[in-house]
């Protein structure tokens, strides 16, 4: 259990290196789920583009919104961003720090799904194929342009009668899917590409503002937390001692049914160093209202 507990602690401290792994178990179900879906193009003039670029890009954004959601710091970040003056500043370095960090760790399921769909190629073929040009491909002459139509958007179908054996539907097929494969690594190669120079030529400008942004981001998530770590406490005494306000006529038969109640005095200090001053509901309301509007300057001195 002590060795349990320590891990808790330890990602509780750490809510970068729990994003870091919730995005990336994000992004290896994206790809588990887009190799367990079952692509169907409806092979319909009218229906493959939207079916096609739908399965490409709406799937993306729900996974976002999940980033997003599992973000704890995507909140905090609100919070701080929508939070009065008070007496203690807002600063916008550190709210542009926070929101490129959770803009980038948001974004690494949606790219790793739309990168594995271009590689794949199928919904570019789906979404493409009534878009080519016949006059590239032998086996389209002699036939109406509403046939031809037809015959485009049939070129991911297939098991279809008419395309089952036809050389110009896997032409047709081939040449969307290196188009979508060259895409897909093309994107690779660019974020690839991207993140080494932002790693690596980081260095070279001033460090004192990113120091600065990163410290008091990790501050106001880590206050966030003893916040509502004391609130909890708070409540847990409040209510301790309501209670037993509450059947304090009823001390004696309490003991008799075996409940540990505290003493008179005993556990009593520290319950009154917490409690002192905030005895009722009103004052609790006014104390949050305060730390709401009027946050305490950084200021220890």
């Amino acid at each position: 259990m002590d060795r349990f507990r320590m891990i808790f602690q330890y990602f509780q401290s750490n809510s970068e290196s729990v994003m870091n792994g919730i995005c990336g178990l994000l992004a290896l179900a994206s790809v588990k789920m887009y190799t367990c879906f079952d692509f169907s193009c409806p092979c319909l003039p009218q229906y493959n583009r939207a079916y096609g670029l739908g399965i490409m890009f709406i799937p993306p954004v729900i996974l976002f919104l999940c980033g997003l959601i599992l973000n704890r710091q995507s909140l905090v970040m609100l919070d701080e961003w929508r939070r009065p003056q008070g007496h203690r500043k807002k600063d916008l370095a550190v709210i542009r720090y926070m929101c490129s960090s959770i803009m980038q760790r948001a974004m690494v399921a949606p790219v790793a799904w739309i990168i594995v769909t271009l590689l794949d190629g199928k919904c570019l073929i789906c979404a493409f194929s009534g878009s080519m040009d016949p006059e590239k491909f032998v086996g389209f002459a002699n036939v109406t342009p509403v046939q031809l139509e037809q015959l485009l958007a049939k070129v991911p179908c297939k098991d279809d009668e008419l395309m089952r054996n036809n050389m110009s539907r896997k032409a047709v097929s081939r040449y969307l899917r290196c188009w979508s494969q060259a895409l897909g690594w093309s994107i690779l190669l660019i974020l690839i590409v991207a993140a080494f120079l932002a790693r690596w030529l980081r260095p070279c400008f001033n460090q004192d503002t990113l120091l600065q942004a990163r410290h008091w981001s990790n501050y106001i998530d880590i206050e966030q937390k003893i916040f509502e770590e004391t609130c909890c406490e708070h409540s847990r005494l409040f209510a301790h001692k309501c209670i037993l306000h509450f059947f304090q006529s009823m001390r004696q038969e309490i003991k008799l049914h075996s409940f540990n109640l505290p003493r008179q005095g005993e556990g009593d200090e520290g319950e009154e160093d917490l409690l002192q001053g905030i005895t009722d509901q009103h004052q609790v309301n006014k104390l949050l209202k305060t730390w709401y509007y009027e946050k305490p300057p950084l200021d220890v001195s």
